[in-house]
């Protein structure tokens, strides 16, 4: 394959994996809005953020091992929908689940590439 396509298939998921956390660590800013003490506060801002902290977890041991970020979020959406089913609507599920099955299907596609070019 074309240096450049392998680049690419190299850092897509990586960076929609960096762009999904930052997207998902949105959502803890909203317990500022609530009347909580300053304490209370930041421990609410930081159990926002757990989610986020395991996207970023998951990608670190991805960067290396595709084909474990393959696996892992490929199963992050499975969790997510069995975890929540019902608590919101099909668009939120969308929204939560479909970059994780790209960032899976890109970390697998890269392992693959990998694997022929190790096998010429």
């Amino acid at each position: 394959m074309n240096k450049s396509i392998n680049n690419i298939l190299f850092w897509a998921p990586r960076i929609l994996c960096i762009i999904f956390a930052l997207f998902t660590a949105i959502f803890a800013i909203d317990v500022f809005n609530e009347d909580y003490s300053f304490w209370k506060t930041i421990l609410a801002f930081v159990m926002h953020l757990i989610p986020s902290g395991i996207i970023v977890l998951v990608l670190i041991v991805s960067w290396r091992w595709d084909w474990i970020g393959g696996i892992l979020f490929m199963a992050m959406p499975i969790f997510y929908i069995y975890w929540a089913w019902g608590r919101f609507p099909i668009s939120v599920y969308l929204i939560m689940c479909l970059p994780m099955v790209l960032i899976s299907i890109l970390f697998f596609i890269n392992w693959k590439i990998k694997i022929d070019l190790q096998n010429k």
